[in-house]
């Protein structure tokens, strides 16, 4: 079958896709998105994790034939997915840009961007978002596996929690494994880019 959905703002198109096919195998093998990392495939780990239509999900167990018309945001594309949140008023504190919810920003808010081919592809050249400029400041990477699942879902959490507790955070980062941080520097680094997006507002 053939599947069209956004990812990171630009339409895409995939071809020959089986029934049985993920959403992480489409973006890794299919579209060149090696971000999102294969590991468990079975939802235990996070280190797949995408945003379909807002929500984090672990793209290993998403069928490809569901994100049909819909929206993924990769953690190629988180850069700039919080730029055109912070230029459209979404993210921080929820209802002062309107629409933003527990479900983040809506489909259709999203396919109005317009995310430059080269940033969807490699996340290279452009600015880094707040939660990852936080991760490298505060050295929450090491080996960098789990690296990607962990900012996706972080992002997610500031943008609907601007001043999360560290029950808040531990809870948000619930289901996204990591073998070498020890996860302390991983806590650090939410609470950095908390408090930088503090200050911003």
């Amino acid at each position: 079958m053939r599947v069209n959905f956004t990812v990171n703002g630009r339409q895409q198109e995939a071809d020959d896709v089986w029934e049985g096919e993920s959403l992480l195998y489409v973006l890794r093998e299919r579209l060149g998105l090696p971000g999102s990392k294969n590991a468990c495939e079975q939802g235990e780990c996070g280190s797949c994790t995408v945003r379909l239509d807002g929500v984090p999900v672990c793209s290993c167990l998403v069928a490809a034939g569901q994100v049909e018309g819909r929206d993924v945001v990769t953690v190629e594309g988180l850069a700039d997915f919080a730029k055109q949140r912070e230029q459209h008023g979404h993210g921080g504190a929820c209802g002062t840009g309107g629409g933003c919810g527990s479900k983040g920003v809506s489909t259709d808010e999203a396919k109005k961007w317009a995310a430059k081919p080269a940033d969807s592809q490699t996340g290279e050249g452009i600015e880094l978002s707040n939660i990852q400029q936080a991760f490298i400041d505060a050295g929450a990477v090491q080996c960098g596996f789990c690296t990607p699942g962990l900012l996706v879902q972080a992002d997610e959490l500031l943008e609907r929690n601007a001043d999360p507790s560290d029950q808040d955070i531990r809870e948000a980062l619930s289901g996204n494994l990591c073998r070498c941080t020890g996860y302390e520097k991983i806590l650090d680094a939410v609470r950095l880019a908390a408090a930088r997006q503090g200050e911003a507002v």
